[in-house]
């Protein structure tokens, strides 16, 4: 199975975790989504000062800058599978 597929595994399996992660866990797992999707976060932050939750999101997602695509995905792969148990 190659690492993408694996991800993708990953990803469908997050949405079948039974108990909800604590809020720094679900900024982990949306960051290192994005940073394995798209790549580093730009600069653009939320135009809204106090949309708390979209600025928390960006700040989680840039300071993955660097990190590439399969570092990301198995970052990913192995939270979830922490998260699983």
């Amino acid at each position: 199975m190659t690492l993408t597929e694996q991800f993708e595994k990953a990803v469908a399996d997050s949405k079948s975790i039974t108990t909800k992660p604590d809020n720094n866990t679900l900024l982990q797992l949306y960051s290192l989504y994005k940073q394995a999707t798209q790549g580093d976060a730009g600069s653009e932050d939320s135009s809204n000062p106090f949309d708390f939750i979209a600025k928390a999101k960006h700040n989680a997602w840039a300071q993955l800058k660097g990190l590439d695509a399969d570092g990301a995905m198995k970052q990913y792969i192995d939270l979830i599978a922490s998260l699983k148990g």
